[in-house]
C-alpha cells in the first residue's frame, strides 16, 4: 500500500506504520513462532517492494508463497481485517513472479559452477574441517594454474583424483597434500552427489540479474524458490542462499543511498545458515550484510527466535517486526528478553510481556524513519495481502513458468570441455603411452628371440653341412686307401704266384 509520500504502509495500530523506500537497504529482521503469521508479513512486504518496482527474491519454504501470483479473492477473515483497520484503497491483485526451482521442477533451473561457488563455501557445504579445507584451496589453485574449468562435480572429482594419484609433483610448488584428506573430500562429494546437489552444479549458471527484472509495468519481479523439496538438505539450502548473497555482493557496483533498493533478498529459515557455521563463514556474512546496503541490496532474515541470528549481524537489523514468542523454556525466556532488547523503548508498551501475548497478525513493528533512527516500537496488525493467500494450482505454476521472460534459457544444460574431460582425456594418452611402450617392448623381445632362434638355426644347419662334407671326404679317402692298398696286395700276390710257378727266386722278368 502506497501513501501520497511513497512510503510502504505495512502494519497499523493506533498509528500507520510505514517502510521508508530509502531505509530498505538497512536491512529487516522477521522472527516469530511457528503459526504467528511470518509468512503473510514476509508475502506484504513482497508485494509492497514489488508494487514500487522493487525486485524481491525469496524462498518458499511450505509452498504457500506461489498465491502472490495471482489475484487474491475477498473472504470473511480479510474483509473483517479491512474494516477493523479502517484501510483505505485496499484492492486485490496479482503480481508478476518467476519461479526457480534447484530441481528444475517447479520453476526454471538454478544451477551455478563449482568455481564460481569456491573453496570457502564447498567447505562448508561438505562440512570439511580446516585441514580438509586448505587442501581443497589447493585443488582449486592447481586446477587454475593449469587452466582446468572446475564447473561440475565430475570435474572436482577427477581434479581431487588426479592431485591425489601425483601428490609428489605438487609438493614442493603448493604444499603437503594429505592423501587422507584427499579421501575426505571426494566421500563428501560422494555425498553431495547423492543429496542431488550435482544438479546445482552445472551449467548454465544463473545470472544474478535476471533476478533483477520488472513487467510491463513497472512492477518489480517477485522471485520465488521452490525450497520444500530442497528443505530436506538443509546445509544445501542455506549455502545456496549465502552463495547467491555473495554473488550480489561481489558483482553489483557501489552506489550509495537510493531512492529505493536495487533488490531485496529474504533469507527465510534463516537459523540454517548460522547453525555449526564455522568462524571464517560468519565472518563473511557479517562483511556481506555490512557492506551489500552501499550496492543498493536489503536483506531480510526470517527466523523463529532472534537469537538464531548472531548479534554483530542483528545489530545491522534496523527493520523489524517480531510475531508472537512463547516462553515455555529458559532458552524461549532468554529470545524473549533478547527481542525486546533490540527494540527501540516505547514508554506506553511492556515489550517481554506484549511479545507473549501477540495474536495471530499481530507485531511488534520498529522501522527507520527518515534519518536512519528507529522508530518507537508499536503493537500493530499486519496488513492483508492484496494477491491470493496460499498456493496456486500446478497447472497454473506451469502456465506461468512457460510465459515467462527467461523460459529456455536454463531449461538445456551445457557440458563444455573442463577439467573432467581434459584430466581424461590426458590420463588415456598416458595409459596409451604406457601401453606403446609395453607393445614396444613386447615386440623388441620378439624381435629379438626371432634373431636368436634364426642364429641357432644357422648354426644347427652349418654343423650339419660340417659333418655331411667330413663324411664324405672320409668316404673317399677310404676308397682311395683302400684301392692302393688293394692293388699293392695283389701286385705282390702276382709277383709270389709267377715266382713260384717259375721256379726261380732270383730273376724275374721284370
Amino acid at each position: 500500500m502506497i501513501t501520497s509520500e511513497g512510503k510502504l504502509l505495512i502494519a497499523k495500530s493506533g498509528i500507520e506504520l510505514f517502510l521508508n523506500p530509502r531505509m530498505a537497504n538497512r536491512h529487516g529482521l522477521i522472527a516469530g513462532a511457528t503459526g504467528t503469521g511470518k509468512t503473510v508479513s514476509l508475502q506484504v512486504m513482497a508485494e509492497a517492494f514489488s508494487s514500487i518496482g522493487v525486485p524481491v527474491f525469496m524462498s518458499d519454504i511450505k509452498g504457500d508463497l506461489s498465491g502472490v501470483s495471482k489475484t487474491g479473492v475477498d473472504n470473511q477473515r480479510i474483509s473483517d481485517r479491512i474494516t477493523e483497520m479502517k484501510i483505505e484503497g485496499y484492492f486485490h491483485k496479482s503480481f508478476p513472479v518467476t519461479f526457480w526451482d534447484l530441481f528444475g521442477e517447479q520453476g526454471h533451473p538454478l544451477r551455478t559452477t563449482i568455481s564460481e561457488m569456491g573453496p570457502l563455501l564447498l567447505g562448508r557445504l561438505m562440512n570439511l574441517n580446516e585441514i580438509q579445507e586448505s587442501v581443497l584451496t589447493l585443488v582449486f589453485r592447481i586446477a587454475d594454474d593449469n587452466q582446468l574449468l572446475l564447473l561440475d562435480l565430475k570435474d572436482l572429482q577427477k581434479m581431487c583424483e588426479y592431485v591425489g594419484n601425483n601428490r609428489e609433483l605438487f609438493t614442493t610448488s603448493y604444499g603437503n597434500i594429505s592423501a587422507a584428506s584427499i579421501g575426505a573430500i571426494q566421500r563428501e562429494l560422494i555425498a553431495l552427489e547423492e543429496q542431488n546437489a550435482d544438479k546445482f552444479f552445472r551449467e548454465p549458471a544463473i545470472d544474478i540479474f535476471d533476478f533483477m527484472q520488472t513487467d510491463s509495468n513497472g512492477m518489480g519481479m517477485i522471485n520465488i524458490l521452490a525450497a520444500d523439496k530442497l528443505m530436506m538438505a538443509p546445509r544445501t539450502y542455506s549455502t545456496l542462499l549465502l552463495y547467491l548473497m555473495s554473488e550480489l555482493f561481489e558483482r553489483l557496483p557501489e552506489v550509495g543511498d537510493m531512492d529505493k533498493p536495487k533488490l531485496v533478498f529474504f533469507f527465510d529459515e534463516a537459523h540454517l545458515l548460522f547453525n555449526d557455521a564455522p568462524r571464517v563463514v560468519i565472518e563473511k556474512i557479517e562483511q556481506v550484510v555490512r557492506l551489500i546496503r552501499s550496492k543498493g541490496i536489503g536483506i531480510y532474515f526470517i527466523t523463529q527466535n532472534p537469537i538464531d541470528i548472531p548479534d554483530t549481524i542483528l545489530g545491522q537489523l534496523g527493520n523489524k517486526i517480531q510475531h508472537a514468542l512463547r516462553a515455555f523454556t529458559p532458552r524461549d525466556q532468554k529470545a524473549v528478553k533478547t527481542a525486546a532488547e533490540t527494540f527501540r523503548p516505547n514508554p506506553s508498551l511492556n515489550v517481554e510481556q506484549v511479545i507473549t501475548e501477540l495474536g495471530v497478525g499481530e507485531a511488534l513493528v520498529s522501522f527507520l524513519d527518515e534519518k536512519g533512527i528507529p522508530g518507537m516500537v508499536e503493537k500493530a496488525k499486519i496488513l492483508p495481502p492484496q494477491a491470493q493467500i496460499g498456493p496456486i494450482t500446478t497447472e497454473e505454476r506451469s502456465g506461468i513458468i512457460r510465459r515467462s521472460i527467461i523460459a529456455g534459457v536454463y531449461e538445456k544444460e551445457v557440458d563444455r570441455e573442463s577439467a573432467f574431460e581434459i584430466l581424461q582425456s590426458r590420463i588415456s594418452n598416458q595409459a596409451q603411452q604406457v601401453q606403446d611402450e609395453k607393445d614396444r617392448i613386447t615386440r623388441d623381445k620378439e624381435e629379438t628371440e626371432r634373431i636368436k632362434m634364426e642364429a641357432r638355426e644357422e648354426k644347427e644347419r652349418a654343423k650339419a653341412a660340417d659333418s655331411s662334407l667330413f663324411g664324405s671326404l672320409s668316404k673317399s679317402v677310404g676308397r682311395s686307401v683302400t684301392s692302393q692298398i688293394g692293388s699293392q696286395v695283389g701286385r705282390a700276390l702276382v709277383r709270389g704266384l709267377l715266382g713260384g710257378l717259375l721256379g726261380g727266386k732270383g730273376k724275374s722278368f721284370f
